[in-house]
């Protein structure tokens, strides 16, 4: 069994301490094998926002746990227009990784992330025909059985949000061939501050039996209609389960839990799980 914790939009420098120490806490306790940070690190992509950040990655890592992550939108500076322009991830790549498109194997499993983050789009996200490409040549050097998991910090599918939508990343047709063409099971991502799980079949028909899963923000203050939450996702024999952590009083409580296993193709609801503490 592999065991991920999926984190998103960290923002340090908008973020409380007692919920960084809160999901330190929990990540212990829950021994991943990897934790996934889905983008927007920082605030504000200054230098000692992304020292925050980078200390909190070194404690998970001194705990001996792996970490992979992407950039987000925030982690690209705004009003800097000169280093937003000519130098947008100089910072993440000294302090979070030099890597944008990190790619780690677990044992059954394949994470493979990709940046979506851009000077001229500042919020919104792009994918491009050389990152489809990417993906889909470095999922075909991995197991076929293995599950294959696509991490970007937007998601590559409009999402609803509480009675709204988060606009799908731009050139969305290129994420389309960038999924179907790597057989990409699962799609992590942040953005909305919203945790949810969706059948990407369901947003758009042609995106296959791939799930679509939302992780909202873990340690902002900055939230959108949902408490700070992470997700827990457990893959083994086919089967998953997303677990969503949310915070309640002094601690990250799992609120939700959801089973599915892979048949004909695509992933189906088995049950509802007893969240794991």
């Amino acid at each position: 069994m592999a065991r991920l914790v999926h984190l998103s939009d960290l923002h340090f420098g908008a973020h409380d301490e007692m919920l960084v120490e809160a999901v330190e806490a929990k990540i212990g306790r829950l021994k991943p094998d990897l934790v996934v940070v889905s983008g927007d690190f920082t605030q504000r992509a200054r230098t000692e926002q992304f020292k925050e950040a980078c200390h909190f990655l070194e404690k998970l890592r001194d705990d001996g746990h792996e970490v992979l992550g992407v950039p987000g939108n925030h982690d690209v500076p705004l009003y800097d227009v000169l280093r937003r322009f000519l130098s947008p991830l100089t910072r993440y790549r000294r302090f979070i990784d030099e890597t944008l498109c990190p790619f780690i194997e677990l044992p059954g499993v394949a994470v493979l992330g990709i940046n979506t983050a851009r000077s001229l789009t500042f919020k919104d996200g792009r994918i491009s025909e050389e990152q489809v490409e990417f993906i889909r040549e470095t999922f075909s050097r991995t197991d076929p059985n293995a599950v294959r998991v696509l991490v970007t910090h937007h998601p590559l599918l409009a999402i609803p949000v509480g009675e709204g939508v988060e606009r799908a990343v731009g050139r969305q047709e290129l994420a389309l061939d960038a999924v179907e063409k790597a057989g990409v099971d699962l799609l992590l991502a942040g953005h909305a501050h919203h945790a949810s799980t969706h059948h990407a079949s369901d947003l758009v028909t042609r995106a296959g039996g791939a799930l679509v899963v939302q992780a909202g923000t873990a340690t902002s203050i900055r939230v959108r209609e949902q408490e700070q939450s992470f997700n827990t996702i457990d893959i083994a024999d086919g089967c998953l389960t997303i677990t969503v952590n949310a915070w309640h009083d002094d601690d990250f409580t799992p609120s939700d839990a959801q089973r599915y296993e892979w048949q004909d193709g695509r992933w189906r609801i088995l049950k509802s799980e007893e969240p794991a503490h």
